[in-house]
């Protein structure tokens, strides 16, 4: 996307560097800043002077300055026109601006903590946030797609030059902004005195530029390996280990701690007490000479770190896409449920999205999270000392996984992108949208319902009796059937772009995050009111109205599929525009 810019803009010839024509010479050739159109003469001084050594004469120099204005530029760009993407970005924005006050606000009370209570928890908070930057690119299979350094492979830029660049465009956005904030506010909460300030200010900062740069390096170093199908299949299931990491402390505090939390801490942060993000925290809280050190070393090693990013760039730049080789084979294969089902518009959805569901890494990590989250608070339910036995342990883990797979189909027209065109070719009528939508749910169901099934099952076996599962799994189905019902609504409603995940580093566009928040928040409270008159009595205890949960899913299904259908007949080009956007 930033290599596609830096194209516009040199053929912009407003844009300095602009390509102009020589009437001498003939083929166009780069113009300095104040150099006259037509004369072919070049000012002998200015930023033309100074340009990088092998570059053409007269070539203006390509600073970290013009890569955040490229960013700035793609924000703005693909805000422009489009109102639906403008509120999501706005309410990135206010999501940003919460964190990042509402973060500093609790670092800086930390002052008022024992000293080595707060010393410890900024050494944790710190320590997290530098695995955060390496760990959540690859499990959200990237997040910018200005940072991928094949775009700019075929432009005149040295690798420390578009190093410099790229760490600028890392930096320019609304997240990283507010993450910086939230660590200055341990400055406010730790530092003593004049020296405590200023080491403090410029720990913060290495530690963040340390972030940046090693989330940049290991991005860059897998980016051959993720370009692959195997490489992004390993990272699916990387993603469920980490999901089943995350939920680690809440099995801790269900079952119950035997030690001290604040020696617990204090034991933790002693371990970390030599990383780098233990000794950006020391530094603030010291002031001394030991902090000077510490500042010093974290210097070096962001600098080295920096260096082998530029070493893993110089060869992700030279080494071939592997993503772009042909497959040794294809499987042709049609699957059971093509067998069963008549040819026509409802089978070849239901196979389609069958095939997304397991060929695309983005599918699985959805059904992967879903259950596995679901298998976790079975365990930490029944985990839970002062819990009390009843069906609920086995009904609430169920309608939870009901209710995330549910989600999954809050966007169901993104992943087709710019192919959905071709269902204009089809879908003459509301009729055929809703029979698009049938062959979506029917999908979902040949996966989740025998999911359920067994997840209701084991949460019932936990529970204390295996007969808790049949209120279980006919709850759970009926909120399936309500949240498939939700999703179609929210699906025509607010659709977004879903990016072709070809590298580690295709992400979003700008003001989509918002959007995808705000269609997944929608549907969910959507699917929870529905359920309601269903799913609360059966947590009460009135078992025998899991019967009819069943056939309510269904008519809540049915009910959003025709509405859905009928907005979406009427919106197709809103919708084709709004998951058709380049990002």
């Amino acid at each position: 996307m930033a290599g596609r810019d830096l194209g516009m803009n040199a053929g912009d010839p407003a844009a300095p560097g602009a390509a102009l024509p020589d009437p001498q010479s003939g083929p166009a050739v780069p113009a300095a800043p104040g150099a006259r159109a037509g004369t072919g003469r070049r000012p002998l001084d200015g930023p033309a002077a100074h340009a990088a050594p092998g570059a053409p004469a007269g070539a203006a120099p390509v600073g970290p300055a013009v890569f955040a204005r490229l960013k700035l530029r793609l924000v703005a760009g693909n805000l422009r026109g489009d109102t639906a993407r403008l509120l999501g970005f706005i309410l990135t924005l206010v999501l940003a601006l919460l964190v990042a006050s509402g973060g500093f606000t609790v670092m800086a009370l930390l002052g008022a903590a024992p000293v080595r209570t707060a010393l410890d928890v900024v050494t944790v908070l710190f320590t997290a946030m530098l695995v955060g930057w390496v760990v959540v690119p690859l499990l959200a299979f990237g997040l910018d797609d200005t940072l991928d350094p094949s775009r700019l492979a075929l432009f005149p830029l040295t690798t420390a030059r578009l190093a410099a660049g790229m760490f600028t465009s890392s930096v320019t956005g609304v997240w990283p902004v507010a993450l910086l904030i939230v660590m200055f506010g341990a400055v406010a909460g730790l530092a003593r005195g004049p020296g405590g300030l200023l080491l403090g200010a410029v720990a913060v900062l290495l530690l963040f530029a340390l972030c940046v740069v090693t989330s940049r390096l290991v991005t860059t170093a897998l980016s051959g390996v993720l370009r692959t199908r195997r490489g992004r299949d390993v990272l699916a299931v990387s993603v469920i280990f980490f999901i089943l990491a995350a939920q680690l402390p809440n099995l801790l505090l269900n079952n119950g701690l035997t030690g001290d939390p604040v020696r617990m801490l204090h034991d933790v942060a002693s371990v970390l007490r030599w990383t780098p993000p233990g000794m950006a925290a020391h530094a603030l809280a010291d002031g001394g000479l030991v902090a000077l050190t510490e500042v010093l070393f974290l210097a070096a090693l962001a600098v080295a770190v920096g260096l082998l990013w530029i070493a893993a760039l110089r060869r992700a730049m030279v080494t071939a896409d592997a993503s772009t080789q042909a497959a040794a084979s294809v499987r042709n294969s049609r699957g059971l449920v093509a067998r069963l089902l008549p040819d026509g518009p409802l089978a070849a959805v239901v196979v389609k999205e069958l095939k997304y569901a397991r060929r695309d890494p983005r599918g699985r990590v959805g059904w992967f999270a879903a259950l596995a989250i679901t298998g976790v608070m079975a365990f930490s339910l029944n985990g839970d000392a002062g819990a009390t036995p009843g069906p609920v342990l086995a009904i609430a883990p169920a309608c939870l996984g009901a209710l995330m797979i549910g989600l999954q189909s809050c966007n169901s027209f993104g992943i087709d992108g710019r192919s959905l065109w071709m269902n204009a070719m089809v879908y003459g009528t509301a009729r055929a949208w809703r029979t698009d939508l049938a062959g979506r749910y029917l999908a979902v169901a040949v996966i989740a319902v025998p999911a359920l099934a067994v997840l209701s099952v084991v949460a019932g076996l936990l529970a204390g009796d295996v007969l808790w599962a049949v209120p279980a799994v006919l709850t759970a189905w009926g909120v399936l059937g309500v949240g498939l019902g939700a999703g179609a609504v929210t699906s025509v409603l607010l659709p977004y772009t879903v990016p072709e995940r070809l590298n580690a580093f295709t992400g979003a566009a700008p003001g989509q995050g918002g959007l995808a928040f705000a269609g997944s928040f929608g549907a969910m409270i959507g699917t929870a009111v529905l359920a309601l008159p269903v799913v609360l009595p059966v947590m009460l205890g009135l078992t025998w109205i899991s019967a009819l949960a069943v056939p309510y899913g269904v008519l809540a299904a049915m009910g959003g599929r025709r509405l859905a259908g009928r907005l979406g007949f009427d919106r197709h080009p809103e919708i084709l525009g709004a998951i058709s956007h380049q990002t």
